[in-house]
């Protein structure tokens, strides 16, 4: 039965011309997104092989060469007996279907790897293919992902920080990173850093590491996407004559204008005092004004409200209620 022909190329998604950096950077993505231990449909172990063996011929500067120069004559080149390989050797496999006639195992590689290159998971030299020796290899294999917490605070969160971790990863070994956390971060947020997860196996690339960001409650300020919200205590007077008050906000101090006759739980906007937004410019800060009410009257604080309270005689806040 004739072997099917692989595109390697079409496999990993990428150009005939493409350059090393380009197939790397490919096969990463891919192994990454179809990774067994990752993806848990029933056909990512399949897709997972297929990505592995188009690697292993492109990124291999003497298999890719073979690979091209048999690709446009690959039915002449699988009929029957003996074969002129690239390179001016020959090769004859007699061994049965799934086996590496040096092995005794494809290691999960293709009937159509198998027979162009007659190996499974070894590397070999150009010079005759029988009678010489084969340098045994792992397949290679992306490295595992791994995801660390960082706790901030919320003017580290407006302003933007930097944190200095140690952190263990699945090698066992202790790595120290700097890492820059962006402004406008938002709890439960995750940074990607490329590459800084546990090693990969066989020469396979690193995994990633995503630092997942929490941010701390703050007693003053609540934050709602890039907006911020606060309560404002005002005295009843400066309520009910209005008042100039200062507000604390991420950026520093502002003044406020509380107007007169301003009622419990009146919302004030100030524009821009928000948190940074990632496509520039800030969120708004609301500020709920909260009227506290005076204690411990005296004896002349009492008798100014019950002169309020005879000149306001007749009004009922709760009418219509019933």
């Amino acid at each position: 039965m004739p072997v099917e022909y692989k595109d390697y190329y079409k496999t990993l998604g990428v150009s005939k011309t493409a350059s090393a950096e380009e197939i790397k950077k490919a096969y990463r993505k891919l192994a990454r997104q179809h990774h067994p231990d990752v993806n848990k449909k029933p056909e990512s172990e399949k897709r997972f092989k297929e990505i592995n063996e188009a690697n292993e011929v492109l990124s291999d500067p003497e298999k890719r060469k073979r690979y091209d120069t048999v690709g446009p004559d690959w039915a002449r080149f699988q009929n029957g007996g003996p074969q002129q390989q690239p390179g001016g050797f020959q090769w004859v496999y007699t061994g049965q279907p799934g086996q590496d006639p040096f092995n005794g195992d494809a290691g999960g590689f293709s009937d159509f790897f198998r027979t162009l290159f007659g190996e499974g998971q070894a590397d070999f030299d150009t010079g005759p293919l029988f009678g010489r020796t084969s340098t045994r290899r792992r397949r290679a294999a992306v490295g595992a992902d791994v995801e660390h917490e960082v706790e901030i605070a919320l003017a580290e969160a407006y302003k933007g920080t930097e944190r200095t971790m140690e952190l263990r990863i699945p090698d066992g070994n202790t790595r120290r990173l700097s890492v820059k956390i962006p402004a406008g971060v938002r709890d439960g947020q995750r940074i990607r850093l490329a590459g800084q997860g546990a090693p990969g196996g066989g020469g396979g690339p690193s995994g990633d590491l995503f630092l997942r960001v929490r941010v701390r409650p703050h007693p003053v300020f609540q934050r709602d996407g890039d907006d911020l919200r606060m309560e404002l205590p005002v005295a009843l007077h400066e309520a009910l004559l209005g008042a100039e008050v200062t507000v604390p906000t991420l950026k520093g101090r502002v003044s406020l204008r509380i107007p007169p006759e301003t009622q419990n739980g009146r919302v004030i906007r100030l524009a821009g005092q928000g948190m940074p937004r990632a496509t520039g410019g800030h969120g708004d800060l609301y500020v709920t004004v909260k009227v506290v009410l005076p204690t411990k009257l005296s004896e002349k604080e009492r008798e100014l409200v019950t002169a309020l309270a005879a000149s306001r005689e007749g009004e009922d806040p709760r009418k219509g209620l019933l």
